[in-house]
């Protein structure tokens, strides 16, 4: 798999330059890359194949971040290995791909391998290790925020399915079935093997930084009224500590 990787990755290399590709410029080209991405691909996850062909309509909320394919570029080792259609499903943590924007092409999974990076808005998702607050050391899917000279700031999806439940009586309404999204913010710092979840308290990020940043960061966040369990304030402040 690997030598195809890099023939395939030499030919594509120069035309994509990490742009959303539009055409593959021949049907050698095609060909090349479609063995290629095929050797990244396996079936969805069993555990979800009961749900893979829900009617949404029916649920609140969705398992994806977005319910459509949308065309992206697909590295390995950074190295550009062709275009793909992809749709990430935060409630099972899995990349769902098609190799065409056909509805009727049957889409397949992307392998977790920490390797296989997807380009989303010019930033990577990839698969990682990293450390929960409680502690747990778990896989997951992180979107790479903030690349900095000292600190690098990740964002994780997750998805939460919750079983509706029937109306009891006419007195009390039915509650619908229904998927809940919400976000975890991870850093690592540069030479540091370790990728920690950052707590939704000002105080409690005070304790993650260098001893040398502390004070002047308190400072900082005080100044300007930052709070980190929004994303935009968070963003600001490794802006700020990559300054």
């Amino acid at each position: 798999m690997f030598a195809i990787t890099a023939i395939a990755s030499t030919t594509l290399q120069a035309q994509y330059s990490g742009q959303v590709p539009t055409n593959l410029g021949g049907a050698s080209q095609n060909a090349a890359a479609g063995a290629v991405i095929s050797n990244f691909l396996g079936p969805v996850n069993e555990a979800y194949q009961k749900r893979r062909e829900i009617d949404l309509d029916k649920f609140q909320g969705s398992p994806y971040t977005s319910n459509t394919f949308a065309p992206t570029v697909l590295k390995y080792n950074d190295e550009v290995v062709g275009s793909i259609y992809y749709r990430y499903n935060a409630l099972n943590e899995e990349i769902e791909i098609k190799k065409t924007a056909s509805e009727e092409e049957a889409y397949q999974a992307l392998v977790k391998d920490k390797e296989i990076s997807l380009l989303i808005n010019s930033k990577p998702l990839s698969f990682k290790t990293f450390v929960t607050d409680k502690k747990a050391t778990i896989n997951g899917y992180l979107s790479l925020i903030e690349k900095g000279s000292q600190y690098d700031l990740y964002e994780r999806t997750l998805v939460k399915f919750t079983e509706g439940q029937p109306a009891q009586n006419s007195f009390v309404a039915a509650v619908p079935s229904r998927f809940t999204k919400f976000t975890e913010f991870y850093f690592q710092k540069t030479g540091v093997n370790r990728i920690d979840q950052i707590p939704q308290k000002n105080n409690k990020l005070l304790k993650l930084v260098d001893d040398s940043k502390k004070e002047e960061l308190k400072i900082f966040l005080k100044e300007n009224n930052l709070n980190i369990k929004s994303k935009q304030d968070l963003i600001k402040v490794f802006e700020y500590l990559n300054s």
